[in-house]
């Protein structure tokens, strides 16, 4: 067991609760705000002694950058490994989509992961394997898992969103301005994309609701 002191301990669960609830950690001035520190710099401070005790790891270069690692997973994996009364399989771990199927045709499935839909911001319907660097800024990172909530609701600006344009499926941040959709990557090494709603076909298979490390998720299954 990891001897973290109280305050250790808080901004571990901040940081978990983060990824659950919002799909992507938080920056230290949220951390900050929510323990009541007066500066930022204590918060990093807190960061590096969970790095130090093999907790946390900070990755540089953006603001969002820090993996709870595999020893920390452990610890969390009993709160985390609840099947649903609803269900006995639990939910469906989605990888290569097959290139016009519907998202949870048998063919894009990998495997059940045996986690409880409703321990996220919103009741996860799946959960998608991320392919790529796009969204690193945010802490999504290759290979995580991404809880997504299927609904008709339409998405509000700046939300997280898995799309499917022609037959390729992306997890953007979303902006609409008239006819024109941005989807919106969090790296500045790639571009946004741009459709055109009068020209194209763009279809919101959900909302992105929460992430599931992938260095802990083969523990779950």
């Amino acid at each position: 067991m990891l001897k973290l002191t109280k305050r250790q301990q808080q901004v571990l669960q901040i940081v978990k609760e983060f990824m659950r609830d919002k799909g992507m950690p938080p920056t230290r001035a949220e951390i900050a705000k929510k323990l009541g520190f007066k500066s930022a710099n204590a918060a990093e401070e807190h960061l590096k002694a969970l790095a130090k005790k093999g907790v946390l790891e900070i990755m540089p270069g953006t603001s969002r950058g820090l993996r709870i690692t595999q020893t920390a997973s452990e610890q969390a994996a009993n709160e985390t490994v609840i099947t649903s009364e609803n269900t006995d399989e639990g939910l469906p771990v989605l990888g290569q989509v097959a290139a016009g199927s519907p998202l949870l045709a048998e063919e894009n499935i990998d495997f059940h992961l045996k986690v409880d839909p409703s321990a996220f911001r919103r009741k996860a319907d799946y959960l998608l394997r991320v392919k790529g660097l796009s969204m690193n800024g945010i802490g999504i990172m290759e290979g995580d898992l991404l809880a997504v909530h299927r609904t008709a609701e339409p998405p509000r600006n700046g939300q997280l969103v898995v799309a499917r344009i022609d037959n390729e499926v992306t997890v953007k941040r979303f902006k609409k301005e008239g006819n024109i959709v941005w989807l919106l990557p969090e790296n500045t090494d790639f571009e946004p994309i741009k459709v055109d709603l009068c020209e194209e076909s763009l279809e919101i298979e959900g909302f992105a609701v929460g992430l599931i490390r992938d260095n802990f998720s083969d523990k779950l299954h």
